[in-house]
């Protein structure tokens, strides 16, 4: 299996693979889990309690742009060239606000902007993530 930089849809029989393999090339592999739920809450806890943070997130307020930066320098830190994360249970759902949309789009936007060499002050870090869905409906695009 390759593991490529992007965001990727898997099933979620394809998540142990991806682990596997990540593993396997001694990347550091970080496990989204929000219990199937995809709400703002949801989200940022698990991320409060899987990825590196700088600085730390606090529990008391969400916001996205502050998640998005503390993670992007969380990453960075850990001066690796390559990071797997992996997000088994997600799914989107119908809400008014869109909170997995704006989920991905942060997932998305870590991809690309840590592979930068210009924002990274020529230490690029190779961001691979893979969501499963954890039931049917509206999938996430692959990107």
């Amino acid at each position: 299996m390759v593991i490529d930089r992007g965001l990727h849809e898997v099933s979620g029989a394809d998540i142990g693979g991806v682990v596997e393999e990540a593993v396997r090339q001694g990347v550091p592999v970080f496990t989204l889990s929000t219990g199937g739920r995809t709400d703002e809450e949801a989200f940022f806890e698990a991320v409060r309690e899987t990825l590196p943070s700088d600085p730390p997130l606090g529990t008391s307020r969400r916001v996205w742009e502050a998640l998005s930066d503390s993670v992007w320098s969380g990453l960075h830190a850990l001066e690796t060239p390559r990071v797997v994360i992996v997000w088994p249970d997600a799914r989107p759902v119908a809400d008014a606000r869109g909170d997995f949309w704006t989920a991905l789009d942060i997932l998305r936007d870590l991809v690309a902007t840590l592979a930068e060499a210009r924002y990274t002050g020529g230490r690029p870090t190779q961001v691979s993530v893979y969501v499963a869905p954890a039931s049917s409906g509206e999938a996430p695009a692959e990107g």
